[in-house]
């Protein structure tokens, strides 16, 4: 059973309209990066399909973990070439809150000269995030609009980006569940060694990999039309 939003009656339509725009920036010769902002928690997860008992007994067994568990929020943007980041929301060694003015310094200090040295134009380049309110505040709004003008996929720009819609995102479909699966093999017992394993897993992603999700996110919108808007039955990429 996958756990969704519930959609509302416009969704339909906003998300087919999304599909029908990205599909033709997709099949263009244009750069789109995805981007997107997560938690990674020190404990991980627990697979509940990994910890099954047969028997005619409770086993009583219990899996403890804290109720605050220390955790690193990170950033990352995705194109069909590379990863920028990944960018961790901290201060002062602490994890923060992303609110408006963190944002916009990340997308000041760290975006714009990323972009720079991996050599991606501008002015090609059409920019997407979420609405979050951190995401969509005038000041942020603004400058997007400035470095990436006409080209900025998100609530209130100039691609409307569909509400309840983490289906068609890449890096929520792709990037964060591909990360947490790597990242917590090796058991990172601080955050310091949960935050170098996030960064040397992006560093290994090899650019064939990326080439292959966007190819499916091609697919993944043909389905959308096809279903007019409604949720999409391959849940992965």
């Amino acid at each position: 059973m996958a756990i969704v939003q519930q959609f509302k009656p416009t969704d339909y339509a906003t998300r087919q309209a999304f599909a029908e725009t990205m599909t033709d920036l997709t099949t263009d010769d244009k750069i789109v990066m995805m981007s997107d902002e997560a938690h990674f928690h020190l404990d991980g997860y627990v697979n509940k399909q990994n910890f099954r008992y047969w028997s005619p007994t409770n086993p009583e067994e219990l899996h403890e973990r804290p109720l605050h568990c220390p955790k690193v929020t990170v950033w990352c943007g995705v194109t069909k070439s590379c990863v920028i980041g990944p960018y961790f929301f901290e201060e002062g060694g602490r994890t923060v809150t992303v609110n408006s003015q963190r944002y916009l310094l990340m997308l000041k200090n760290v975006l714009l000269p990323e972009l720079q040295r991996n050599r991606l134009v501008r002015r090609r380049m059409w920019f997407q995030q979420d609405g979050a309110t951190s995401h969509t505040a005038n000041e942020v709004m603004d400058f997007l609009r400035s470095k990436f003008r006409g080209r900025v996929i998100s609530r209130f720009g100039d691609i409307a980006w569909p509400a309840r819609s983490p289906d068609l995102s890449i890096i929520v479909i792709f990037l964060w569940g591909f990360l947490k699966a790597r990242v917590y093999k090796n058991k990172p017992r601080t955050l310091v060694e949960l935050k170098e394993a996030i960064s040397q897993e992006i560093a290994n992603l090899p650019p064939a990999m990326l080439e292959k999700v966007f190819d499916s996110f091609s697919a993944r919108l043909e389905e959308c039309l096809a279903k007019e808007g409604r949720y999409l039955q391959v849940l992965n990429v």
